[in-house]
C-alpha cells in the first residue's frame, strides 16, 4: 500500500559525454569569422591570453578545454542567438553555454585595462595630440570617436528605447581610437576646412584652444569647429 502512495521516480538519463572537438582545425579561416568573427591566429591569441583565467582546476577528460570555451562565447557574441540555440549548434547543454558565456566575459573584463585606457598624465595627452596634429594638422585632437549598431535580442524592460532607426533593436556601441596613424582616412575628411570666403584654411601652427571635452552631440562640435577655424 504504501508503495502505491510513493510519486514513481524518473528514470535517470544516461550521460553522455561529447566528444573534444577542435575548432581551429576543423574550419578554415573563412569559415572561422562567418560564425565566430575572428580568424584562426586571433582565437588561438584570445586562447593564449585568458588560459590563466579559464582553464578548469580538473584532470576530468570531460572539462571544456580553453579553446572551446572561448569559441562558445565568441559565436554567443557573434550571432547574439539564444543560449539553447547556441548550445544545439554546437553540442552543449544550455546550463553550460550560459556559464561559460559568463567566465569568458568575466575573465574578457578583468583584462580590459591591459588594452583599454585613457591617457590622464599630461605628457601621453601632447604626445597623442602632436600625433595627430603631424598626421592632418588638426590641432587639440586626442582620439577619434566612432560609433556602430550591435544588433540585440529584444529585451523585456523597456523595449522600445532600444529600437534605433533602422527598426531593429540594438546597443549604440561607442570607440575611441588614440593612434593617428590608423586614422589618417578620416581625418583627411575633416581636416579640409574652407572660410566664409571660400579659401581653405592653412593650418602652419597648431592653434591654441582647450581641448572640447563638453557634451558630443552635433550642434556643439558644430559651434567648436566654425569658432576655431572660421572666424579669422
Amino acid at each position: 500500500m504504501a508503495a502505491l502512495l510513493m510519486p514513481p521516480l524518473r528514470p535517470r538519463k544516461d550521460r553522455v559525454f561529447r566528444g573534444t572537438i577542435s575548432h581551429l582545425t576543423n574550419l578554415n579561416d573563412d569559415e572561422l569569422r562567418r560564425r565566430y568573427r575572428f580568424g584562426k591566429d586571433s582565437i588561438a591569441y584570445l586562447c593564449n591570453l585568458l588560459q590563466d583565467r579559464l582553464r578548469r582546476p580538473t584532470n576530468k577528460a570531460t572539462a571544456l578545454t580553453v579553446e572551446q570555451q572561448v569559441c562558445i562565447a565568441l559565436r554567443f557574441y557573434a550571432s547574439g542567438s539564444f543560449l539553447q540555440v547556441i548550445g544545439d549548434t554546437l553540442g552543449y547543454d544550455k546550463g553550460t553555454v550560459s556559464r561559460v558565456v559568463n567566465d569568458v566575459t568575466d575573465a574578457l573584463i578583468d583584462i580590459k585595462d591591459d588594452f583599454v585606457s585613457w591617457p590622464t598624465d599630461v605628457d601621453s595627452i601632447n604626445r597623442i595630440k602632436c600625433g595627430f596634429y603631424r598626421q592632418s594638422n588638426f590641432p587639440n585632437v586626442l582620439g577619434c570617436i566612432d560609433c556602430t549598431h550591435v544588433r540585440i535580442q529584444a529585451p523585456s524592460d523597456d523595449e522600445p528605447s532600444y529600437v534605433n532607426r533602422k527598426g531593429y533593436h540594438s546597443i549604440n556601441v561607442q570607440a575611441v581610437r588614440m593612434k593617428p596613424e590608423k586614422v589618417c582616412r578620416i581625418f583627411g575628411a575633416c581636416a579640409v576646412l574652407v572660410n566664409d570666403d571660400g579659401a581653405g584654411v592653412r593650418l602652419d601652427q597648431p592653434v591654441q584652444v582647450p581641448a572640447f571635452l563638453g557634451v558630443q552631440d552635433g550642434r556643439n562640435t558644430r559651434e567648436h569647429v566654425a569658432r576655431v577655424f572660421f572666424n579669422h
